[in-house]
């Protein structure tokens, strides 16, 4: 596997955003629910973030791997921190919309990749994320209709998303030696 921008190809690209998942997730559950500034802010750079990984994934990814997968998921991330944005200026429940349907296009572009890149080990973690992505978002726009809408739920899919990661670094890692 070439080296990516990072210095370490698709497993240390997966270990660094489980620790901005880990800390992002830790800094939005401490600023609550409502949408101060700094909160604003956090769910700006979350898809923002998602879309720097993107494309240094897309970088360091051989001709033949999942390229197309992950300029959609660049795409979708883009709008989706522009979406986030906007609706922050309405209220939780617009954020938690936009949210949600950037985790199902997500959630359904990252289950195609992991499946696409099956060869190279370590993505089951990632097949499985993504399909988990899809009913959590699902979730997300439901919770935008109740009475008080929480911002808490991301936190704990963050977390939920970087463990995975995390698991599917691990595996490259062992794939890795054992290749």
């Amino acid at each position: 596997m070439a080296p990516g921008v990072l210095g370490g190809g698709v497993r240390d690209l997966y270990v660094t955003r489980f620790v901005f998942a880990a800390a992002w997730a830790a800094l939005l559950a401490v600023s609550g629910s409502d949408l101060t500034a700094g909160a604003k802010l956090l769910l700006f750079v979350y898809p923002a973030f998602d879309v720097v990984a993107a494309v240094v994934d897309a970088r360091s990814a051989r001709a033949d791997g999942p390229v197309k997968g992950l300029y959609a998921n660049i795409a979708v991330s883009s709008l989706a921190a522009v979406g986030v944005a906007v609706a922050g200026t309405s209220g939780v429940a617009d954020v938690l919309r936009v949210w949600g349907a950037w985790a199902i296009l997500s959630g359904l572009i990252q289950l195609l990749v992991g499946v696409r890149r099956r060869t190279m080990g370590g993505q089951w973690a990632m097949i499985a994320g993504g399909g988990i992505s899809v009913p959590a978002g699902a979730t997300f726009i439901q919770s935008a209709s109740q009475d008080d809408p929480s911002l808490t739920a991301l936190a704990g899919y963050a977390t939920l998303g970087g463990i995975f990661l995390l698991v599917s670094a691990i595996r490259l890692s062992r794939s890795a030696r054992q290749g």
